[in-house]
């Protein structure tokens, strides 16, 4: 039986930090696709640190509902970013749908 690696390097949060650090031009395209399927853009951000810190998100503003600019997503993103220079900041899409995320991933570390 083969054995589970365990990552020790750094502390992992969403699916997406496990693959190396996203450019800019791929959170663009996530964000757009999140926006393309109907989902509601939002912004969280919460202290680094323990993890009980880091199990309880902030969120930043209220949801964008029916926004369609990547622009001014990336732009409360930034936002959030100068406001929270040392908590991470992450973008979630809420699906009407489901009632629930449809993705979410850490934007700034």
């Amino acid at each position: 039986m083969a054995t589970v690696q365990a990552y020790k390097a750094t502390k992992k949060f969403e699916t997406f930090s496990y693959l190396p650090q996203m450019t800019p031009e791929q959170v663009r395209r996530q964000i757009a696709y999140a926006i393309a399927q109907g989902w509601n853009p939002a912004v969280e951000h919460t202290e680094r640190g323990t993890p009980a810190k880091v199990s309880f998100w902030y969120m930043w503003k209220l949801p964008m509902f029916g926004e369609q600019s990547v622009d001014v997503v990336l732009a409360e993103l930034e936002a959030c970013h100068r406001e929270f220079p040392d908590h991470m900041v992450r973008f979630v899409a809420y699906d009407n749908y489901a009632q629930s995320q449809g993705l979410a991933f850490v934007v700034y570390r």
